[in-house]
């Protein structure tokens, strides 16, 4: 591959999970040159899923080494999207390990759970926390870069990862379907604020995909009716499409594209 991202520095939050969309972003982005920083939660290995123990796993570590055996530069850190600080510093280490940033990929997002019940029975601490971790924390970094981005005046990328849930907005998912309606909003606003600084901001929408955070729905007949029923195309994404389109949207073919919210869906939304 052409190394059209050599020369550039990128962030990922939320990429140390081994079925994920952020691994597939940080190791493309890696194999397209770029210094790549991903970020994780610190997750403790007791709360890995079965396969992730099997393989011996070790979270953001595990993405770094993949990055470096295939021959490039990552630093993993754990970093809590949630904390106006701790975002601060992020972009901080970013430019006094690298010297710049030039993109930013907010991927971190809560897990699914406890916020998938009716409105009436959805505790106020439940709802915030995923407002918190989706909404807050796409800010929070966003603008932490944003800032580095201006003062470096060379232009720059944020991608902003929301879902097609943002369109759908099914029953029993208003905490997601909501912080992810504001990531589209907060994206688009952004967008405007910083064209005149050439930094681009667009939000990717992704579809069904066969990941750790749809492990609850099931495997086997139960998902393959769900993968029938949603997705036109006839199968669901594993994270390299969404990685694809990133590559895309922050390289220089994705130069006049900026405000969008952008479905890798398999046509499940329009």
């Amino acid at each position: 591959m052409e190394q059209e991202l050599a020369g550039k520095v990128a962030i990922v939050t939320g990429a140390g999970r081994m079925r994920s969309i952020g691994r597939p972003i940080a190791r493309l982005l890696a194999q397209a040159g770029a210094k790549v920083i991903v970020t994780g939660t610190g997750r403790s290995p007791d709360r890995y899923p079965d396969d992730e123990k099997a393989a011996g796993w070790r979270d953001i570590e595990s993405v770094a080494d993949e990055i470096r055996a295939a021959g490039g530069t990552c630093l993993p850190l754990v970093s809590d999207v949630s904390s106006e600080q701790a975002n601060a510093d992020l972009v901080a280490r970013c430019v006094a390990e690298f010297g710049r940033l030039d993109i930013v990929v907010n991927n971190a997002g809560a897990a699914r759970g406890e916020d998938r019940v009716p409105v009436t029975e959805l505790p106020y601490a439940v709802w915030k926390n995923v407002l918190v971790t989706n909404l807050d924390g796409t800010f929070l970094l966003s603008k932490a870069a944003a800032k580095q981005l201006i003062t470096q005046g060379e232009g720059g990328s944020i991608i902003n990862v929301s879902s097609i849930a943002s369109r759908g907005a099914g029953a029993n998912t208003a905490a997601y379907s909501a912080s992810k309606a504001g990531i589209n909003a907060l994206s688009h606003s952004m967008a405007m604020e910083l064209a005149k600084h050439k930094i681009r901001v667009n939000a990717l929408l992704p579809g069904l995909l066969d990941t750790f955070r749809t492990d609850d729905l099931g495997r086997g007949e139960t998902w393959e009716r769900v993968v029938r029923e949603r997705i036109p195309l006839g199968y669901a994404g594993d994270g390299t499409e969404q990685a694809e389109m990133v590559l895309f949207l922050v390289s220089e073919r994705g130069k006049w594209v900026t405000g969008q919210c952008i479905a890798v869906d398999g046509g499940t939304t329009w």
